[in-house]
């Protein structure tokens, strides 16, 4: 009687205190989701934004507005700030720069121009069809791996469940004809025996390979030959030029156009550009604009822009229309891209299926196979 006065007694103290662990954890997600601020926020706010400029109310009294109706914690935090920045009588774009975890560069230059030319509102209209494009790509682009990255996980899934719970059946009929069995048997017996009696140790190692590799990615060394192995992979050259050629083009574009100077505009398109050789050809790009040589120049001298965006840019200079050509640009390799992650989308599943057959096949002859022995040798 006592143990079980004692066991009751302790049962209740430690339910809630798992209980409050668990809503501990959970506020804490819920803090750090949060405190950021996402693409389809800022889209929100820059076409609410747009809409009440256009409509004629002032600038500090729409962030006031803007501020009432946001239940985001995070960007009503930051629209407060930018509203009491206003109030002080500093610029918006100054406010906004105060706030880089949300505005891009691009974003806080391009505000600066139209506040001199007074076109804001048709500037926000501009940057949220911008950010509505790059999210329409991402989208494209993460459609175009869903698939073949789920079959390869379904597949993988299919062939540790056999290793691990078929082929253990069949290990002590096929003991009598050992030395007789077929290589694919013996290497797939091995392997089942390895993934069932050493899976303890393969776990850590396996969270090892993958902390290591992704340590040695985030490294500077590491990180540039990512980049320049995503630049020289037949195949995925071209889908990655395009991804990032896109990209620099439309915020340049979009730059130019509203009386941003290339300099500041190439500044600005550093944190676009996710890639280490594009990095450095903007850094060159910088250099030759800074000594009056132009854009063009160190556009033509890469290896990793299409020569018929090369030509372009070299006439679009000469003409002095580079903001209309840096978009035509822009809208024709974004259609060839999203043309090409369709074909290969449409590709990537009888590749997939294919491979499948084959790996099934492989496994299936692997069992097969022994057993037509053993019916011979019983004959």
């Amino acid at each position: 009687m006592p143990l079980a006065t004692t066991s009751s007694s302790t049962t209740p103290s430690t339910r809630p205190a798992a209980n409050a662990d668990r809503s501990r954890w959970g506020e804490r997600f819920r803090r750090a989701m949060e405190g950021r601020i996402s693409g389809e926020d800022r889209m929100f706010f820059t076409e609410q934004l747009a809409l009440l400029l256009d409509t004629g109310t002032p600038l500090h009294k729409s962030l006031k507005t803007l501020h009432s109706q946001i239940r985001q914690p995070k960007l009503r935090e930051v629209i407060e700030s930018l509203a009491a920045e206003v109030e002080m009588g500093n610029s918006f774009s100054s406010a906004l720069a105060k706030h880089p975890e949300a505005f891009s560069p691009t974003y806080c230059k391009l505000i600066e121009a139209s506040e001199g030319g007074g076109f804001m509102p048709q500037v926000l209209e501009e940057l949220l069809q911008m950010e509505d494009r790059q999210e329409r790509l991402k989208n494209t682009i993460s459609s175009a791996a869903t698939y073949p990255l789920f079959m390869l996980l379904f597949s993988l899934a299919v062939v540790v469940f056999v290793l691990v719970f078929v082929f253990p059946k069949f290990e002590d009929i096929f003991s009598s004809i050992k030395n007789q069995l077929p290589v694919t048997t013996v290497f797939l017996l091995a392997t089942s025996d390895l993934l069932r009696h050493h899976w303890a140790l393969l776990m850590p190692l396996l969270a090892a390979i993958i902390l290591a590799i992704g340590y040695a990615l985030h490294t500077p060394a590491g990180s540039y030959q990512l980049d320049r192995a995503k630049l020289g992979l037949p195949g995925f050259r071209d889908i990655f030029q395009q991804i990032y050629l896109v990209q620099l083009m439309r915020v340049l574009s979009l730059s130019l156009e509203h009386g941003v100077s290339i300099r500041d505009a190439l500044i600005a398109c550093r944190n676009v550009v996710r890639s280490q050789p594009y990095q450095s050809l903007i850094t060159k790009a910088e250099r030759d604009v800074q000594q009056g040589q132009g854009i063009a120049r160190a556009f033509s001298s890469s290896p990793h822009v299409p020569t018929l965006a090369k030509e372009m840019l070299l006439t679009g200079e000469e003409t002095g229309n580079l903001a209309r050509v840096m978009a035509r640009i822009a809208d024709y390799y974004e259609r060839k891209l999203r043309q090409q992650l369709d074909r290969l989308s449409k590709l990537a599943e009888p590749t997939m299926l294919i491979l499948m057959g084959l790996v099934v096949g492989i496994i299936v002859s692997s069992l097969i196979l022994p057993i037509f022995k053993l019916s011979r040798v019983v004959m």
